[in-house]
């Protein structure tokens, strides 16, 4: 009874006992070996042959094979001399005692600070020897133990262990002859993995980085490797693949404060305002030079010199449509007509043909007789005319040339378009502005008279160069815009 009481309160123990961490466990040796001094007890009702063996000291060897945490496999050996104890209370013949058995043990706090708390049990044998008897005593046993195992270092400890030895004789209704054996010694453990304080898998003999944080990669000398050079270590890193230079956080994420998508250590414009377009360095862009960088810009294309506000579009104070910083004559009245540079335009008698009917007529153009030559005394309304067409660039313009009756038809057909031609080569020399394309030519010859050739007055009506815009939808539209402009 009394070892089945030590069983049940060393099995609460180990309910209780604190678990080392991993770090502090020591490795699992395969291999343990035991040298035990002890004491034996032998049952009151072993007669060898007729009185009881007195309580005597004990020499013992264990080799276990551990097998994983918990199990092990051990095989033990007892030696003992002991003699008879008479009812006398004299001493009887030297007796020698030896115990062989084999047990499977069940570690039940392998890896507690305070040691390794263990059961044991399994089967064996006994034999009982003795000078002074004929034959000796032996026994098969059924065995149980308790022991505790309290860790010197990695590789040894001390051993406590109390073990019941049930002798089973050929009859085993009578078997209820039992000795109790109380062991101490040392335990020695070999075999196993080398020791690797850092547990990243290289042993402490070939690793040159010892305390590798756990998690780490680490290479065949045992440091920490860091692919992306990040200054976090491969196998903690939770961003591999870091830009060179990026700055990151402990977990090596890269940073990137200004959440311009360019991170932090590689942006060399830090602070970019939230939204602009940056380029690979992290630097807005401004493409059209007002100051608000693009992202930001809401007017993108603003004409270079324009004043801008905040959002990027260019101001207008005068409302006429020139923006502010290329007005060259800021404040016009609200209505004016201006110019490309914000000042108003003159309307001329001429300007005001071509806006009512599309069309400028010139009688006083002078040509050489039967020529296209043009002479000086027609430069003056064709340069006005020039003018004019600058003012409206979008316009797609036909100068059309008309000749009067005399002559033959065809004659008047070639003469009308080579004086036509004449004028489009003097306006286009004469005003580099107007584009080439825009400007078509075509001779009419006598076939389009505007008054009867039968007097001179009526043929130097009809010898005349006509202006004629060919796209008068954009022409309706640009003087609907002005007349709205005049009634604001």
């Amino acid at each position: 009874m009394r070892l089945v009481r030590i069983f049940i309160a060393l099995a609460l123990l180990t309910s209780f006992a604190t678990k080392a961490s991993a770090a502090d466990k020591p490795p699992l040796r395969p291999w343990l070996f035991s040298v035990l001094g002890g004491y034996g007890t032998y049952s009151n009702n072993l007669h060898y042959p007729a009185d009881s063996l007195a309580d005597a000291p004990l020499v013992g060897l264990r080799l276990e094979r551990r097998f994983n945490e918990t199990l092990g496999l051990e095989l033990a050996g007892a030696y003992g001399m002991t003699h008879e104890a008479r009812p006398n209370g004299s001493n009887g013949a030297d007796v020698t005692s030896l115990n062989v058995s084999g047990s499977l043990l069940a570690h039940l706090s392998r890896g507690a600070r305070w040691g390794d708390l263990y059961l044991a049990g399994g089967g064996g044998y006994n034999q009982y020897d003795s000078d002074a008897a004929p034959d000796n005593l032996h026994y098969g046993t059924f065995e149980a133990a308790v022991g505790w195992i309290i860790p010197m270092g990695e590789k040894a400890g001390v051993r406590l262990e109390a073990r019941n030895v049930l002798n089973v004789p050929k009859d085993m209704s009578r078997a209820n002859n039992s000795d109790q054996q109380y062991w101490a010694g040392l335990t020695l453990g070999f075999g196993g993995p080398p020791k690797d304080t850092d547990g990243d898998g290289v042993p402490d003999k070939k690793d040159k980085c010892p305390d590798t944080p756990k998690g780490a990669t680490v290479n065949a000398t045992g440091c920490p490797t860091d692919a992306d050079g990040d200054g976090v270590f491969d196998g903690i890193d939770a961003c591999i693949g870091t830009p060179k230079g990026a700055k990151v956080d402990a977990k090596g994420c890269p940073v990137d404060s200004d959440a311009d998508g360019v991170y932090d250590g590689v942006d060399q414009c830090e602070g970019t305002p939230k939204g602009a377009t940056v380029d690979a360095n992290g630097c807005p862009s401004d493409g059209d030079g007002d100051g608000v960088f693009d992202g930001l810009d809401q007017c993108p294309g603003t004409p270079k010199g324009a004043t801008v506000n905040a959002t990027g579009c260019p101001a207008d104070s005068d409302g006429d449509g020139v923006p502010d910083g290329l007005d060259r004559c800021p404040g016009t009245t609200a209505g004016l007509a201006v110019d490309s540079e914000g000042c108003p335009i003159e309307v001329t008698e001429k300007e005001t043909e071509l806006l009512d009917t599309g069309m400028i007529r010139l009688q006083n153009v002078n040509f050489e007789t039967g020529k296209a030559t043009l002479l000086p005394e027609s430069f003056t309304v064709l340069d006005e005319v020039g003018t004019i067409m600058l003012k409206w660039p979008q316009l797609e313009i036909e100068i059309g040339g008309h000749t009067d009756a005399r002559g033959s038809v065809a004659f008047n057909q070639t003469l009308s378009e080579s004086r036509a031609q004449s004028v489009k080569d003097y306006l286009v020399s004469k005003f580099p502005g107007l584009v080439s394309s825009q400007i078509q030519v075509r001779g009419y010859g006598e076939v389009r008279p505007v008054a009867k050739n039968t007097s001179a007055l009526n043929m130097a009506k009809n010898r005349r160069v006509e202006f004629k815009v060919m796209n008068r939808d954009v022409l309706k539209k640009e003087v609907e815009r002005r007349k709205m402009l005049q009634k604001k």
